[in-house]
């Protein structure tokens, strides 16, 4: 049994060797974060041998969710965009020892530490309204004191009592009409309709990044688009040491044998390039699953051609099998909570080359940059608030793509409702083509009517990518609709991704699919050193205090409205405190007003 730690003891040490490793193999289905980086824990902590680990991928290419492609006579591409935080342990314990391909004597940690070392992410102009004038949010965060007891009783709250909760649940219009929430929803894709239970994890996983949402300079990004500048270094590392790829291979079914306090995985059912086939499994093999899929049935569309919304859950997806899988036991999750309904679980995204500098100066006019420096340019997100699609842009730092011609840019732009008429193209977002996206968004960033089709159809390519499921873990649930990563009893298999529970952690993160792929390696082989805890600033007093200033726009604690019970308790408690360190931390962090 794996446990958790924290500090250099463990983070240093190196584990012995488990017995008979050479003589087990490793079938792990799918071939992204999670697959990747069960992988690499085999090879570089349980010695596994390169040729006894199998992943096997569906798909023509590995990375699943985290792609970044430029396909014949389309386009480049990116579905998504993923965030990362400072304190993802998981991540940079794998990716300190994965060297850069473009130098092999450093690692991609290295790179990406001085990269956002160098280059600082923030951003200097968060919202826009009315054609792409600054909203003038100014880094406030304007939650009335009802909405930050709202709050506050949110993040108190046991995940037992939120379980099968909304948002909406929890919070009412005085939290859903403040800046914080707008920031919110439009960084991590939340919706009114989401899970309270995921909400409570994202606040209390993020709190020391709270004074850092308003200009998103918590947020740290890679050189490239995300495929090149994260899955080929793994995958080169794991070719490096032998592991097999078998690319063409999805995941049918899993037989197990299911006793009262004992499961164990017996066969795979694949099908190998459109043929059936049976891989018999023993006790002395491992099975790391990934099940369900944020990116499935997703569809591209073109300049000229709309994304189509493909809500059909074949015999031949991840869901499926999932739901096969799930019939074995109770103990194997609840797909149906997640996959059931599209209308709460899509949005759509679209990938924006420019082909020459036409657009930038409307670009530069929001952004305060120039859009071909190779520095940060937006700063993460940039949000319309005023788009009836909710839509939001950004630009990373240019070329995204190594073979990126010179003088293109590429720009990300996503909507959370797919479903509403557009404010300049009077169609759904769902319904329009690449150029019509554009046109939309060209709109929202201040280029005047009569230049945006020319600009849409001539200057730009744009290619839209519709996925019905890419927030399908944030559906209210309870704690066993999502598998253990080890389930109860099992011997020789585990479930990683994005749909397997591990405590604590928030889905939609590249940190929880690369912890679920630790997890289920430490725990199945009992690796003799620490899986890094979640760090842990939801219990750090520091850190509270200073996200409840900022979430105040600064303003002292002392401030908020109280009754006279209330500000006589308060008065008392401060004499109780004075002259303690206390009292000195209170007024470092702003919680209390410093003495005139």
């Amino acid at each position: 049994m794996f446990h958790y730690g924290s500090g250099n003891y463990e983070a240093f040490a190196h584990p012995r060797v488990p017995k008979d490793i050479e003589q087990k193999h490793a079938y792990i289905m799918g071939s992204g974060l999670a697959g990747l980086s069960a992988a690499f824990f085999l090879v570089r902590d349980a010695k596994m041998p390169g040729e006894n680990i199998h992943i096997l991928e569906k798909d023509p290419i590995p990375g699943g969710a985290m792609d970044g492609w430029q396909y014949p006579l389309l386009g480049y591409t990116m579905r998504g965009g993923r965030e990362m935080d400072n304190h993802f342990e998981v991540m940079w314990d794998i990716l300190r020892d994965v060297p850069s391909i473009e130098n092999a004597d450093y690692s991609v940690l290295d790179e990406y530490y001085w990269l956002n070392k160098d280059d600082p992410n923030y951003s200097l102009c968060r919202v826009t309204e009315h054609q792409g004038q600054d909203a003038h949010t100014d880094k406030k965060f304007t939650v009335s004191d009802k909405a930050q007891e709202q709050i506050l009783k949110l993040y108190l709250t046991p995940e037992k009592d939120l379980e099968n909760k909304t948002i909406e649940d929890v919070f009412d219009d005085e939290v859903l009409d403040s800046n914080f929430w707008l920031y919110w929803r439009t960084m991590f894709a939340f919706e009114n309709w989401h899970s309270a239970l995921e909400m409570k994890r994202y606040m209390q996983r993020f709190v020391h990044h709270i004074d850092g949402l308003p200009d998103l300079s918590a947020l740290r990004f890679t050189r490239y688009n995300q495929y090149e500048s994260m899955i080929l270094p793994m995958v080169k590392y794991l070719e490096d040491h032998g592991v097999k790829f078998e690319y063409g291979v999805k995941l049918e079914d899993v037989q197990f044998v299911v006793r009262e306090d004992e499961k164990l995985a017996q066969s795979l059912t694949v099908k190998r390039d459109g043929k059936t086939e049976t891989i018999p499994l023993t006790e002395n093999d491992l099975l790391f699953m990934t099940v369900g899929g944020l990116v499935e049935n997703s569809a591209f569309g073109s300049q000229t051609e709309p994304a189509k919304l493909d809500d059909n859950l074949s015999d031949d997806g991840g869901w499926s099998t999932w739901k096969k899988i799930a019939k074995q036991s109770d103990d194997f999750g609840h797909p149906e909570k997640f996959c059931g309904d599209v209308e709460k679980t899509n949005w759509e995204s679209a990938t924006v080359e420019t082909l020459d500098e036409e657009v930038f100066p409307y670009i530069k006019a929001i952004t305060g940059r120039d859009v071909l420096t190779g520095h940060v340019v937006t700063g993460g997100i940039v949000t319309a608030k005023d788009s009836s699609w909710l839509l939001s842009w950004t630009i990373n730092r240019q070329p995204q793509f190594r073979n990126q011609p010179d003088g293109h840019a590429l720009v990300w732009v996503y909507g959370l409702f797919t479903d509403r008429e557009g404010d300049y193209v009077k169609k759904p977002m769902r319904d329009c083509t690449g150029e019509e996206i554009c046109e939309e968004w060209l709109y929202h960033i201040g280029v005047p009517e009569d230049k945006i089709h020319d600009l849409a159809a001539n200057h730009c390519n744009t290619i839209p990518c519709m996925m019905p499921f890419v927030t399908a873990f944030f559906m209210p649930r309870q704690k066993d609709d999502r598998p253990l990563v080890r389930p109860k009893g099992s011997k020789n298999f585990a479930f990683i991704g994005q749909f397997a529970e591990t405590p604590r952690d928030t889905i939609f993160t590249t940190e929880y699919s690369m912890r679920t792929g630790m997890e289920a390696v430490y725990d199945l082989l009992d690796i003799e050193r620490a899986v890094p805890e979640v760090w842990g600033s939801a219990y750090d007093v520091r850190d509270m205090l200073k996200a409840a200033v900022h979430m105040r726009d600064g303003k002292p604690l002392t401030e908020m409205e109280m009754n006279p019970i209330e500000k006589l308790a308060v008065k008392e408690m401060l004499k109780k405190v004075k002259g303690t360190d206390i009292e000195l931390v209170l007024k470092e962090y702003g919680a209390i007003p410093e003495e005139d």
